[in-house]
């Protein structure tokens, strides 16, 4: 490695010496001035230097970095190298199914399939796969679990084969938590620690995430972000990953939040600030005197949300509060004076007292000013005041028999348009933060002591990011009064928020059905995107914990829970939320019981996992024994065709597969939850002999690209504008004028070879860091797609795959256009392919007339290119190691 400016030094901790490389040093020898940068940009310039090797890394991208400047627009690419890969099971499946691939293709071209192996730590915490079939009795935990495990053994055995035979991978077994959560209470260490030919290193804990709320950790001052599992893999098979030197946008939070606020409250005022200034493909950096008084799980929900305002993290930097969580979470005392140490000794340290970076740009926010809010009916930005909550319910509620009550079947109740019949304790936001779920615990309480109970139709779930939540719950008292609710918990890992919401109770789902209600759920996650919760639920509202309880108990969502009662008292006085909600003495009371050794005690065997686990049979070897029937793994078709070339050849009289409009999710590209029978994915798996109650989830079948092909752009929300009348997965097959399935229309292009576009508006590929959003329009045959604006991760994941992003350029768009979907698409041969270079492509319409219309390439850096040229990311990392 090239060491240029000579920063090589020891530091002395806890008798201990370490090697790092001086960020001090490092000012001297160059003369940069590094004491204003944001302390983001400082993590990035350390990697550099510890990485510089002429080639990734260069002296020039070092004094890039350090020449940074908020006056002016980032355009430098630099190679970015984390520390560690985090994985969850939904993306890390099928990223050991890859690398699985992958040793196949490398032993049948007479290599060593042990080179495929990570280079860096992989952890992955299996945490999106129990779904919530039984709630609201003492069972449900154990019931849950053991559905799980029998749906998903031949995953999971899968899953511990690759524990066995991959250096570098750990997995945290079913059961312990999701996999933010067990990041920030246990897997992260802030300051990472290695040794290198002998010599112990240290350097700032890094990693990337095939998870998009791998951003959570940034509240422990852990530089972390989601990147498309394709990424990832290529991070973990030890390839830089290439970006953009960032805008650090800088919030700067002053005061405290006021009696009853909580950090829900807070965090949706976050992210409706951040999404309206647009930080899109930015970092965001917190600041300010207000931090002192934000407690770390507050922080940690804040940076939870990144992928909801769009940003690549949400930083805190280390100060004394990440300390104090570091030592309360049962980190070492070693570990903790390391990190004490090396931030002081590289400016990586915050206090009041020190000058504060400068920044790209800054939004402020007093903390007093914070009201109690919701988020909905269908994105995490759209903040609602709760005493607006009744009026924005009747805006989307149907304009006819709007108070059409319907009958409960054997219940006297009705169902009305606008009840809440999901009230999810759930998700990493959340979970995380013993101040909301004791709250929640304490409303619980003041309720049942004043003899209210949940509503009949509303199904109850809580699911803990952590068995450490069980313990403070259970110390302070609280459990039972959450079980009394309905609360009982139903498993450890994301449930409702996934979409592992489960069904509905009969009668409740047959009313829905029967009589078309627009029913809602109230959960305590992150996301809320159409048909992502349950597809008979058309408005989901996220809400702190405490207020997913106040609305079961109310039972619907027309309702001012400010001067409105939630129902009535043992002597038939109304109660009204202010009478149930704790103050914020009662809460911190509880939260002091929260101590060290409920995190030594229940990560004290966490590899180990439970009989169940431990019992499943694997085989044996190098490369996987794939199973020709089986309907979860598959050997994927992705490496069959190696070959790299410098010209890109064009795409020739191309259909338009999908006409789509703003903000389509990669829960409308891929998704995650329930598959329906009649569905292509369904009808496949019906084929092979499986019944519908054992389909389980999209999510959990992405190790079979059969599956997950058929189920690309299936999401019962979908709306394409070539077939304007219907919704779903549907589109019009040309020139006949057909209407069918997408994967049906892709099929029968397929056989007349016939090339593939999609078309978009503004923020294609919003969400969740999902791979299989682009493989999937890969193997459907899609060439490009042509979109108004791309989120970050799901453009570097088509990038990824081989598919070209091509954008609109400013004042052009599909509507400005008149595109209908019936127009062929040409896009040029070009030679030598740059990154974010204009092309010049051919519209043909119905009529025959033609139309050449520029856009921009989104490739959007040089690495990216050699990337694609090679047809994907993997592609190009195995033609390496062939050679």
């Amino acid at each position: 490695m090239s060491n240029s400016f000579n920063t090589e030094k020891s530091l002395q901790v806890a008798g201990h010496e370490y090697r790092y490389h001086s960020l001090k040093a490092f000012a001297v020898a160059s003369s940069y001035r590094l004491e204003q940068l944001p302390f983001t940009i400082k993590v990035l310039l350390e990697n550099l230097l510890r990485k510089e090797d002429g080639h990734s890394v260069m002296r020039s991208d070092i004094e890039a970095v350090a020449g940074w400047n908020p006056n002016q627009d980032q355009s430098g690419e630099i190679s970015y190298s984390p520390a560690r890969v985090l994985m969850q099971d939904f993306t890390g499946v099928p990223a050991i199914v890859d690398l699985a691939a992958m040793r196949d293709s490398v032993a049948k071209n007479g290599g060593d399939p042990a080179k495929i192996n990570p280079q860096i730590p992989v952890d992955l915490v299996i945490d999106h796969s129990v779904m919530v079939d039984h709630f609201g009795n003492p069972e449900a935990l154990a019931d849950n679990v053991k559905r799980e495990m029998e749906r998903n053994r031949e995953r999971y055995a899968f899953l511990r084969w690759g524990q066995n035979v991959f250096d570098n991978f750990r997995v945290v077994p079913p059961g312990t938590g999701i996999c933010h959560q067990v990041n920030l209470e246990y897997l992260a260490q802030g300051v990472w620690s290695q040794k290198v030919n002998g010599e112990l290193w240290a350097y700032p804990d890094t990693l990337v995430g095939t998870d998009s709320h791998t951003t959570m950790i940034n509240g422990l001052g852990v530089l972390g972000w989601g990147v498309g599992g394709i990424e990832a893999e290529a991070a973990m098979l030890g390839q830089p990953i290439s970006m953009l030197i960032p805008e650090v946008v800088g919030f700067r939070l002053s005061g405290h939040l006021n009696e009853g606020i909580t950090a829900t409250d807070l965090v949706l005022t976050v992210t409706q600030m951040l999404r309206s200034h647009g930080v899109v493909g930015k970092f965001v950096e917190f600041f300010g005197t207000g931090l002192s008084q934000l407690p770390l799980a507050d922080r940690a929900t804040i940076a939870n949300m990144s992928p909801e305002y769009g940003a690549t993290c949400g930083f805190f930097p280390i100060d004394q509060v990440t300390l104090d969580y570091l030592t309360l979470s049962g980190r070492s005392p070693e570990t903790v004076a390391l990190v004490e140490s090396y931030c002081k000794e590289q400016g990586l340290w915050r206090a009041d007292d020190l000058p504060d970076p400068t920044y790209s740009a800054v939004l402020e926010l007093d903390l007093t000013t914070v009201k109690p809010s919701l988020a909905g009916p269908k994105r995490p930005q759209d903040r609602v005041l709760l005493e607006n909550m009744g009026i924005e319910t009747e805006k989307v509620l149907p304009e006819d028999n709007r108070d059409k009550g319907v009958p409960i079947a054997n219940s006297n109740d009705q169902l009305n348009h606008g009840d809440v019949v999901i009230a999810a304790i759930t998700s990493c936001t959340n979970t995380s933060n013993p101040a909301v779920m004791m709250a929640a615990g304490l409303v619980a309480k003041k309720a049942v002591e004043k003899g209210l109970s949940q509503k009949s139709w509303v199904k109850t779930s809580l699911a803990p990011g952590s068995k450490v939540v069980t313990d403070y719950l259970a110390k302070a008292g609280l459990q039972s009064y959450l079980d009394q609710l309905g609360f009982n918990i139903v498993g450890y890992g994301c449930t409702t928020c996934i979409g592992n919401s489960g069904p509905l109770t009969g009668p409740v789902a047959e009313a829905i059905d029967a009589n078309d209600m627009s029913v809602c759920s109230v959960l305590s996650g992150n996301r809320n995107f159409e048909g992502r919760i349950h597809a008979q639920v058309k408005s989901n509202w996220l809400a702190s914990p405490p207020l997913v309880v106040a609305f079961a108990l109310a039972g619907t969502t027309c309702i001012d829970l400010t001067s409105e009662p939630l129902g009535e008292d043992q002597s038939g006085q109304p109660v009204y939320l202010k009478d149930i909600w704790p103050s914020n003495a009662e809460v911190a009371e509880m939260v002091a019981l929260v101590n060290a050794q409920m995190f030594l005690k229940e990560y004290a065997a966490v590899f180990t996992g439970d009989e169940s686990w431990q019992s499943l049979a694997i085989p044996d070897g190098l490369t996987y024994s794939w199973e020709p029937d089986s309907t979860y793994i598959r050997l994927p078709s992705f490496f069959d065709k190696l070959q790299a070339s410098t010209t890109y050849p064009g795409v020739n009289d191309a259909r338009i597969l999908a006409l789509l409009g703003d903000s389509i999710t990669t829960d409308h590209i891929s998704p995650a939850g329930a598959i329906k029978g009649a569905s292509p994915a369904g009808e496949y798996l019906q084929e092979h002999n499986v019944k519908e109650l054992d389909f389980n989830s999209y999510g959990s079948r992405r190790g079979n690209h059969e599956v997950m092909v058929r189920g690309t752009f299936a999401n019962i929300r979908l709306r394409n504008k070539m077939v304007p009348e219907t919704e779903g997965g549907m589109t019009k097959h040309l020139p006949d004028g057909e209407e069918m399935s997408i994967f049906a229309a892709a099929n029968r292009y397929k056989k007349d070879n016939v090339p593939l576009v999609v078309i978009a508006g503004k923020e294609y590929g919003t969400g969740s860091s999902r791979d299989w959003a682009a493989k999937g329009t890969q193997l459907l045959g899609v060439k490009a797609v042509l979109a108004e604006s791309y989120e970050r991760i799901h453009r570097s994941n088509l990038v990824g795959m081989g598919v070209l992003p091509l954008q609109f350029l400013p004042g052009s768009s599909a509507e400005s256009l008149r595109l209908d979907g019936s127009e062929i698409v040409s896009i040029p041969v070009v030679e030598g392919l740059q990154a974010k270079q204009n092309l010049t492509i051919t519209l043909t319409r119905s009529d025959g007339s033609k139309e050449e219309l520029k856009v921009l390439c989104r490739i959007d850096t040089d690495q990216e290119v050699i990337f694609f040229q090679s047809g994907g990311i993997l592609n190009h990392v195995l033609l390496q190691l062939m050679k």
